[in-house]
């Protein structure tokens, strides 16, 4: 197959996160598999318009803040070049309603909704902005294919009028050789909290910071490791001030992926506090690490923990819940190494190979149903 991708941003863009992993990984698994595959993004300052990694031709045109404007006309411009049989539209965010100006065999990948959500995370004009563009996806992209990579975003997609034969739940797979459990490696001396991810207000990470005095009291020596980068960073340290817990909290910002992978191993539990996912990837990764998770009851993250086994969950927000939950974990070990045990276990379940595999079959669907 010939295939053009259409994602708001490329794995090398300075703001690409989980979605643009998502897509990466399977891309450059179908050019494994024979395909032809090409990437229609944004582009970023100092990328080049073009260029050529992991077997996928990227094409970068406008910018973040007015892509969905441009796309069209270069998409347009690739599909009479190059004579696509497919289109893969990854809606992250923004949709850019593709099948309103080009009519090759739609699928339709995505990672999760906002709905009203978004407004937990910027200001109104632009939330609504975003709210009110994911409203007509169900009118424009009713006759196509869509993959997801979730139950819970399957049921909110369905829920907006799209049939459930059209719907695929493809989950979300890890780099095994990167994300392994070593018996070797021991855990910190000090019983260590660990958060990995993007700093957005969204992903409440406060939650931690406001039930760490609260942990303290049970495990006077417990800390809090604090990996990542983005524009929510100075509120948390403020908070973690505000709370006396600089002694506490350690803001490591982005870290290269082997010392990530270190936290993920040595840390007795890894957190996910957000109010909502697509997925919830770290989980996974932390669990093929050795590591129990503690995430929110909340979609996305409820499909990628196996509750009681790989890891447990807790109201969103509930500070009380979460620091009983966290203490119980640091200081039962037999508890916590059974989780980590059933966490190696689940984590095997979950490869970019069956997902890329598995997103193949569903293109020759579409395909074929021309």
């Amino acid at each position: 197959m010939r295939i053009l991708a259409l994602n708001w941003q490329d794995l090398k863009n300075p703001q690409a996160g989980g979605a643009e992993v998502h897509l990466q990984e399977i891309l450059k698994r179908l050019v494994s598999y024979g395909h032809q595959v090409d990437l229609l993004c944004s582009n970023y300052p100092e990328g080049k318009k073009t260029e050529f990694y992991d077997g996928i031709k990227v094409y970068r045109h406008g910018s973040r803040y007015n892509f969905n404007l441009v796309a069209p006309f270069a998409m347009r411009k690739l599909i009479r070049s190059n004579h696509y049989n497919v289109i893969i539209e990854d809606i992250n965010k923004i949709p850019f309603y593709s099948p309103l100006y080009q009519k090759l065999p739609t699928l339709v990948i995505i990672p999760h909704l906002f709905a009203d959500t978004v407004f937990q995370e910027i200001n109104f004009i632009l939330g609504s902005y975003i709210y009110l563009a994911e409203k007509p996806v169900s009118r424009v992209y009713k006759n196509n294919q869509y993959m997801v990579i979730s139950g819970s975003t399957a049921k909110e997609v369905e829920k907006k009028g799209i049939p459930r034969d059209n719907i695929h739940v493809v989950e979300c797979g890890i780099d095994k050789k990167v994300y392994r459990f070593d018996p070797e490696i021991a855990k910190f001396e000090i019983p260590t909290l660990l958060y990995v991810g993007r700093i957005k207000k969204y992903k409440s990470i406060d939650t931690i910071l406001k039930a760490m005095p609260k942990v303290r009291e049970h495990v006077p020596d417990a800390r809090l490791i604090i990996v990542g980068s983005g524009d929510y960073l100075p509120s948390l340290k403020n908070l973690a001030s505000s709370l006396n817990l600089d002694n506490a909290v350690s803001f490591k910002g982005f870290v290269p992926e082997t010392e990530k992978v270190m936290y993920l191993r040595r840390s007795h539990i890894s957190i996910y506090p957000s109010l909502k996912e697509g997925w919830g990837l770290t989980n996974i990764e932390a669990n093929a690490c050795g590591t129990t998770v503690l995430a929110s009851r909340v979609p996305g993250l409820v499909d990628s923990v196996d509750e009681g086994v790989s890891g447990l969950l807790f109201e969103y927000g509930n500070i009380d819940q979460f620091a009983g939950l966290a203490v119980r974990l640091l200081n039962n070990h037999d508890h916590r190494k059974s989780l980590e045990m059933g966490g190696l276990r689940w984590a095997a379940n979950f490869s970019w190979d069956k997902a890329a595999k598995a997103t193949e079959e569903i293109l020759k669907k579409v395909v074929s149903a021309l």
